[in-house]
């Protein structure tokens, strides 16, 4: 069975080489949002096995996005993407719960790794 991954970002760019990096590595299903607001409907619409989420984005930031999403399924897989220097966000999401973190500008090898690390929690 193909796992659905959710890629939150307000920048194409990123979603497209997240997109591209996933694509290549055999993660087919791959449902995308460009604000928080969409993430959490396209995460109710599609229940997708992880979620890779942008801390800043429009209308909903990231954080907020995927607090709602775990209120509503706390077993959801949540990775947080985001620059360098917002390093304190990435700690507080993952106290939220919140299962990993993807730094800016990032490298595919370490995409991948933290992908399956979590899709195998």
């Amino acid at each position: 069975m193909a796992q659905t991954i959710l890629i939150a970002d307000d920048a194409l760019f990123t979603r497209m080489m997240l997109r591209n990096v996933l694509s290549e590595n055999g993660f087919n299903a791959i449902v995308e949002a460009e604000t928080g607001t969409e993430a959490i409907w396209a995460y109710e619409r599609w229940k997708p096995d992880l979620v890779i989420m942008d801390i800043n984005m429009p209308e909903m930031d990231g954080m907020a996005a995927a607090k709602s999403i775990l209120r509503t399924d706390p077993q959801a897989r949540i990775i947080i993407c985001s620059a360098l220097g917002e390093k304190h966000l990435m700690l507080e999401a993952l106290e939220e719960g919140v299962k990993d973190f993807i730094t800016k500008p990032f490298q595919p090898d370490k995409v991948i790794e933290v992908v399956t690390r979590a899709l195998s929690k």
